[in-house]
């Protein structure tokens, strides 16, 4: 391989520049937004919601909100007494956040605290902008600041199986009823800044093997955003199959949740 070609290589896979995340982005693209903007962020959007939900937050507990964005679950955790950090690389999330609770300018693959301090870690909405292997380096991290009790609770959208194989056939369908201007070719592109933020989507399986192989134990599954639209009977009936009878909704479901645990062998190892 040539010097040229080697350096090509390692660029392709180089971190989201932090600058891509910009107000801009916070508050015209990033999940949540229209929520946070309406509320000032006393409002969750229903996938946020849910999953600060199955989070299970409780009052006095350590909380890490990793790529904390503009800070909406910090507020969340404060109001029910939990100890909130936040972090995120981005300038523009630690403005946004730094009145909703304790933020730090900080990389995911580098966490600055110390082994087994919290309770909760939440990665929302952060695995499909790391890269795999800052992706493995960030879940090593969070393995390191869990307690041995704690757990990890993950949403990453979209489910890349509905991507790759699902959407071509919904694109294709919404062609043919004359709907195709809202389907572009690359799914990404519905949302024009995730065409350059998306680096990693996952699948059930995918996510479920890299917790694995970080060393924790997962539940890992789909879920849906309820599809509030006016549809003739055979598009609801046809709905309802690909989003509930396996194996169709494995590829139509669209975001994918992940409660883990660390791994007593691994915490063994460690002591």
């Amino acid at each position: 391989m040539t010097q040229a070609s080697s350096t090509q290589h390692t660029n392709q896979f180089e971190p989201v520049r932090p600058e891509r995340y910009d107000e801009t982005y916070f508050l015209n693209a990033c999940e949540g937004y229209t929520e946070f903007i309406s509320s000032e962020g006393v409002l969750l959007s229903r996938r946020l919601d849910q999953a600060f939900e199955i989070a299970h937050v409780t009052s006095g507990m350590r909380v890490l909100d990793v790529g904390c964005g503009r800070g909406e679950i910090l507020h969340h955790c404060k109001n029910i007494k939990a100890q909130a950090y936040g972090i995120d690389y981005a300038p523009a999330a630690l403005q946004m956040a730094r009145d909703f609770g304790d933020v730090y300018q900080a990389n995911a693959k580098r966490l600055p605290f110390p082994s087994h301090f919290f309770d909760r870690i939440l990665m929302f909405d952060i695995v499909e902008h790391l890269h795999p292997w800052e992706l493995k380096q960030a879940l090593a991290e969070a393995r390191r600041v869990l307690c041995p009790d704690g757990q990890l609770i993950v949403h990453t959208a979209p489910n890349v199986w509905y991507d790759r194989y699902a959407y071509p056939l919904v694109r294709l369908v919404r062609t043919l009823i004359g709907q195709g201007e809202q389907y572009p070719q690359d799914p990404r592109a519905i949302i024009p800044a995730n065409l350059s933020v998306h680096v990693n989507e996952q699948s059930v399986m995918s996510l479920r093997q890299v917790l694995r192989q970080a060393g924790f134990h997962a539940r890992v599954w789909l879920d849906t955003p309820p599809q509030r639209r006016e549809e003739n009977g055979l598009f609801r009936i046809t709905r309802h199959v690909l989003f509930n009878w396996p194996p169709f909704r494995w590829f139509f479901e669209r975001e994918v949740f992940a409660v883990a645990t660390v791994n007593a062998g691994q915490v063994v190892r460690r002591l």
